[in-house]
């Protein structure tokens, strides 16, 4: 039995349990949302979803959203770190190798910082073809093409 639920926009979701949205805090709102649009407007077909003066949302297909809030001024001494309790990394899917090489070479282009260079694209094992950067927070991003 599949249910449906509704959710932004009167769109439907074919199963209850979808993430319908994550919330990240960050150090530099501006700086954040410049690297976050890239990625998730330039390359992954989401949209800008919700702006306001400490935060900016991201969505893909009226169904899960992304929230990048500007973090207070009294917590950034605490930076983020992927290896302590918490979130590790956010995964994306991508149709085919293509579309990956050219995210790696805007990437570079722009100064973020790829990771496992090296290892490129099997960092994730021989049967994994990814690319793994972080964010100007250092949370790590995966791009994973899944053809």
């Amino acid at each position: 039995m599949s249910l449906i639920i509704k959710t932004i926009g009167g769109s439907s979701l074919k199963k209850i349990g979808m993430i319908n949205h994550i919330e990240i805090y960050v150090s530099d709102l501006f700086v954040s949302s410049k690297f976050w649009k890239w990625l998730l407007v330039g390359h992954l077909g989401y949209k800008t979803y919700q702006k306001w003066e400490k935060g900016i949302s991201y969505i893909k297909d009226s169904c899960s959203y992304i929230v990048f809030v500007q973090a207070d001024k009294k917590k950034l001494a605490l930076s983020y770190n992927r290896t302590r309790i918490g979130l590790n990394h956010l995964a994306f899917s991508i149709p085919d190798k293509s579309t990956l090489a050219q995210i790696k070479m805007e990437l570079n282009a722009l100064n973020y910082r790829e990771l496992y260079a090296d290892r490129y694209p099997h960092a994730g094992g021989k049967d994994r073809y990814a690319l793994y950067f972080e964010d100007p927070d250092r949370i790590k991003v995966e791009i994973v093409v899944v053809e």
